[in-house]
């Protein structure tokens, strides 16, 4: 805090590669909420993307960042690494980005790099999550917001949605229920780490002064709908 006892502004872009619904939960939060952040920009690679004209639609600054055959990973990741230097980020957010970041990278902004994925890690990490969920049986799945490292989806826990696994789900459904879940956790655990209520110690996180309506640390969402 500065020396008034407020919480500095800090800078927040946020990574899509789609329709962009999380980001939309996030940014609608910070406004509400009055998040002692800015949004200083929603970054994709493709300007046609659903997730670009929402940000648009909201007033929030675009960068389009294109991908080239010509250039390897590590090519794009120094662009985008020059534009999130450029843009002075705190926050480095990853809302439905569909790219494997280079460890350079991911070493870069170690402790700044904030990912939800859903599931409840550590199962189901990688792709097709709902339905690796469907195939085990399990009866309860989710969605995990995480700090990323260089291995995929092992970063140190932050927080986790469980949602009830219905015997008549398939994909879709199951994913549909996922989703609200996330639109709720992440932006909850991304004001937790503005106002530094996370305490991290390697693998592990700890909340303190948890908000009273519920556990950051595992959320239910009883809802079946």
């Amino acid at each position: 805090m500065d020396p008034a006892g407020r919480t500095p502004v800090q800078r927040l872009a946020i990574l899509i590669s789609g329709r962009g619904s999380n980001m939309q939960a996030i940014a609608e939060a910070a406004r509400t909420e009055h998040w002692p952040a800015v949004i200083v920009a929603v970054i994709a690679h493709r300007d046609d993307i659903a997730g670009i004209q929402a940000a648009r639609g909201l007033g929030l600054p675009v960068r389009i960042l294109p991908l080239s055959p010509d250039l390897t990973r590590a090519d794009h990741d120094r662009a985008l690494a020059g534009c999130l230097d450029e843009l002075a980020c705190d926050w480095i957010i990853l809302a439905g980005y569909l790219r494997i970041l280079s460890t350079d990278f991911v070493q870069r902004f170690a402790g700044r790099l904030v990912n939800i994925h859903p599931s409840l890690l550590p199962a189901f990490a990688g792709l097709r999550t709902h339905r690796q969920a469907l195939a085990a049986g399990v009866k309860v799945h989710g969605a995990t917001v995480h700090l990323v490292t260089e291995a995929l989806d092992s970063g140190p826990i932050l927080a986790q949605a469980v949602v009830p696994v219905l015997p008549d789900d398939d994909e879709e459904r199951l994913a549909k229920r996922v989703l609200r879940a996330e639109h709720r956790l992440y932006p909850v655990v991304l004001r937790g780490l503005l106002e530094g209520r996370i305490a991290i110690d390697g693998c592990r996180s700890h909340w303190r002064d948890a908000p009273a309506d519920h556990d950051p640390l595992l959320m239910l969402m009883p809802e079946a709908a």
